[in-house]
Parts: C-alpha cells; sequence; structure tokens
C-alpha cells in the first residue's frame, strides 16, 4: 500500500446542537484512507458515518482537528479554494438526487456544463460515462422513467463524469433491492478496477461491505472503535459494538430464543463456534475427528456460512455428546484458535455474552 494516503483525518472532532444539547457526532477520529483502495465505513444509525464524510468533501466543516484530501489541508479553507478539491471528489447519494426536469444525459453533463467544458466535449464524455455503467440507450430518458437501479447509474455516471480521484457512496444502495444492489456494487468494483477511483462506501449493510470493501472501519457513537482488513475484523472482532454489529449483520449468530428451541430438541451440550478460512485450513476445524478421537459425538445442529471477500465466515451450533465429557475437547478446540462460547445443556444453559450486548443496543436505539 502506497506510503503517502489520499485522504487523512487526525483528531477530528464535530458537534451538533440538537434540541438544545450539544451532540457530538465525530469524536476524535483519526485515519488514513490510501489511493485506489475501497474502504468502508460501517456502524448502526446514529454512529457518525455520514458525517464524517461529509467532513471529507468539506459539506461539513470540523471543529477541531484536520482534514486533508488529496495533499490539501481542506481545514481553513476559503470556499473558493475548497471548490477546488471538491474538483477531485465525486459523491453518490441514497436518493440519487437526480434533476428531475432533466434528461439523463443533462444529469450525467451537468458537473461538466458548472466546470465549462466546451459542448462537444462534454457531450462525449456524457456518452462514455453513460456506456461505462450500462445505460447509453437511456441518455433522453428522464429520472422518472427509470427504476431505482438505473437511477443509481445515473449518479454514479454524474460522479465520475469529471474523473475525480476519490468517490463517496453514502448509503449508495440502501433504497435497493438486493438484486439491485448487486449491479451497482459491481459497477463500483469495476470503477475502482479500470479507473483507479479510490472509493469510500458509507453503509450498515452487511453485503456491501463484505463484498466490496479492502479495509472497513467500524464507528460507534462518533468514534472508531475498530479499523483493519475486512476480513480480519469481520472473523476477529475485538470490541463489543463491532461484535454486536457483524453478529448482527451476518445473520448466523443464534438468538436467545433459537437456542433455547435448540435445547428443548437436543440433550447433548450446545456449543457455538465461529467458523474462519484460517481454522478451516489449518485442520483445526475438522471437529467430527477430532471430537471421535476424544470420545465424544458431534453434531451441527445450526449455522449458516457467508463469504467476506471470498473467503469462508459464519458460526455454527454443534451438539456434543456425552455433555459431561466434552471439557478437554472445548480446551483443545479454543487452544487451536476456534472462537467458541459453551451454551451449555438444556438442565444447565448459558448465556451468550453477544444477547447482553444486543439488549443493550436494543435499549440505546429506543432512548
Amino acid at each position: 500500500m502506497p506510503l503517502e494516503p489520499i485522504i487523512t483525518l487526525s483528531h477530528v472532532n464535530k458537534e451538533f446542537k440538537i434540541k438544545g444539547r450539544r451532540v457530538r457526532a465525530v469524536d476524535d477520529v483519526c485515519l488514513d484512507i490510501y489511493p485506489s483502495e475501497i474502504f468502508g465505513v460501517i456502524g448502526h444509525s446514529g454512529a457518525g458515518k455520514s458525517t464524517l464524510v461529509r467532513l471529507i468533501n468539506a459539506l461539513e466543516l470540523v471543529d477541531s482537528g484536520t482534514v486533508k484530501v488529496n495533499g490539501a489541508t481542506v481545514t481553513g479553507l476559503r470556499e473558493a479554494e475548497l471548490r477546488a478539491v471538491r474538483a477531485g471528489i465525486g459523491m453518490v447519494f441514497q436518493q440519487f438526487n437526480l434533476f428531475g426536469a432533466r434528461s439523463v444525459a443533462e444529469n450525467v453533463g451537468y458537473p461538466l456544463l458548472l466546470a465549462k467544458w466546451p459542448k462537444a466535449r462534454r457531450e462525449a464524455r456524457v456518452k462514455q460515462m453513460l456506456d461505462f455503467v450500462g445505460i447509453g440507450d437511456k441518455a433522453g430518458a428522464y429520472p422518472s422513467h427509470l427504476s431505482g437501479g438505473q437511477k443509481q447509474r445515473v449518479g454514479i455516471a454524474r460522479a465520475l463524469a469529471h474523473s475525480p480521484s476519490i468517490l463517496l457512496a453514502d448509503e449508495a444502495t440502501s433504497a435497493l433491492d438486493p438484486e439491485t444492489t448487486g449491479d451497482v456494487l459491481a459497477l463500483l468494483k469495476r470503477a475502482n478496477a479500470e479507473l483507479g477511483t479510490t472509493i469510500v462506501i458509507i453503509s450498515h449493510e452487511m453485503a456491501v461491505v463484505q463484498n466490496l470493501c479492502d479495509r472497513v472501519a467500524v464507528m460507534e457513537g462518533g468514534r472508531i472503535v475498530e479499523l483493519g482488513n475486512t476480513y480480519d475484523v469481520f472473523a476477529r472482532p475485538q470490541h463489543p459494538p463491532t461484535i454486536r454489529f457483524i453478529q448482527t449483520a451476518l445473520n448466523s449468530h443464534p438468538s436467545k430464543a433459537t437456542v433455547g428451541r435448540l435445547h428443548a430438541a437436543h440433550p447433548g451440550r450446545l456449543v457455538l463456534m465461529t467458523v474462519t478460512d484460517a481454522n478451516l485450513d489449518s485442520g483445526a476445524f475438522n471437529l467430527a475427528r477430532i471430537a471421535e478421537d476424544m470420545g465424544v459425538v458431534s453434531s451441527i445442529i445450526y449455522g449458516s456460512i457467508t463469504e467476506v471477500g471470498n473467503r469462508p465466515l459464519g458460526n455454527v451450533v454443534v451438539e456434543l455428546t456425552p455433555a459431561d465429557q466434552v471439557g478437554a475437547l472445548l480446551a483443545r478446540l479454543a487452544g487451536s484458535g476456534i472462537r467458541l462460547t459453551d451454551l451449555g445443556t438444556a438442565q444447565a444453559p448459558l448465556d451468550d455474552p453477544v444477547w447482553e450486548d444486543l439488549a443493550v443496543a436494543a435499549e440505546e436505539d429506543l432512548a
């Protein structure tokens, strides 16, 4: 990865006054994003994600700290100077933000018109970008005649029209169905690969991050609580907010009610195990053979495995019998690097700590 970041935030803070009280939306954030990477910022609603991205393109100004974009320190610039910085940044929005009275071609060409591109050059670029996003036949159509996916393609074409080095996508797929989301993500990935555009994705959707991002930052309460390679953050989360977000987003972590039903149907000891490529490749997850060697019978009774960056990740619940002879097996599995949670038996059930985190999160959301 290049030594010089294309975006740098150093001890950045931003507060808003809401209902008479000061709320810190971004709290002492330090972050480097490098050229040509796809970087994700994830977290629940209200975590500070959208404010963070608006600080990058100076639609919001920091209260303290510094923001550097393309080598320019954004903090303290005058409006004319900010316009020059923003010229290197494209923006894709959740609600498309298209001009209803302008055709598709006019929407895509609008930033070029503002930049005073000659008409012939502008029209050639618009055609090129519409072909790039796959809607060259819609140049004369109006937004009201387009599907949600087509509208977002127009938004992406418009954002890329002036060849920005950075593309900011704020919840760009939240208004789309899953199939269309996949198409838009493939288009963003293509823009990154073919145009070299650095992409910053703001999202609360698991599918967006797991299929697209090289690195990810997890935000909670305005702070970055976890940062790293996407797979590593998802496979080995270190902080409760990250664990809570990822386990709910993966949809493979059983709820307390689900475990209760599993206990009712299975008399053995239930253990929740996280599956990663590391423990699969090492053979540590060859559970049936390991258990048999130790006189224990194992059965997978619940689970789901997905992929993050084409690498497997998920959770399974395993029943181990006889229940009173599994202590040595659990110690061996834990020693081999498998993350596991003992859920006990029907007679002596044990709680998963994630459930308490989820309950706390639900109370905070209601508050």
